[in-house]
């Protein structure tokens, strides 16, 4: 993806434009985006370079160090989630006799975010009780 330099800002990061290809390769809609490129590892580990793009522009209110910092925690949560649904998916599949391969990852995800969701409580955080109305 071409990214244009629009912008150099103090954290090192720059604005660019992402723009949605059109019919016969014309771009069109330009989005103003903030690009943040980092490495992972000490001293810029292996070298690889990481590209994060972001609608966040302004660099005193999120920091390209500490919004690259929590992009990486981002991706261990995600690839830990990601094991623990293929070990669920696994063991439902054990339990009913069928072929791992065969269970949607997808479906298992959408399950799992509907039950989750279903049993949510009121946040720990709330101030002063919590009212419920009384029934008819």
């Amino acid at each position: 993806m071409v990214l244009p330099v629009l912008e150099t800002l103090a954290d090192g990061s720059y604005l660019s434009e992402i723009v949605a290809a059109r019919d016969n390769y014309r771009r069109a809609d330009p989005e103003r985006v903030r690009v943040i490129e980092y490495t992972l590892g000490p001293r810029g580990g292996d070298g690889t370079v990481y590209r994060l793009i972001t609608t966040l522009l302004d660099p005193d209110q999120a920091p390209a160090q500490e919004l690259a910092a929590l992009y990486a925690q981002r991706w261990e949560i995600e690839n830990t989630l990601d094991h623990a649904l293929r070990d669920l998916m696994h063991q439902v599949a054990l339990k009913a006799g069928r072929d791992p391969d065969r269970i949607s990852f997808t479906r298992t995800l959408r399950v799992v975010r509907r039950h989750v969701t279903g049993q949510a409580g009121p946040s720990p955080l709330a101030t002063g009780p919590v009212h419920h109305p009384e029934p008819a």
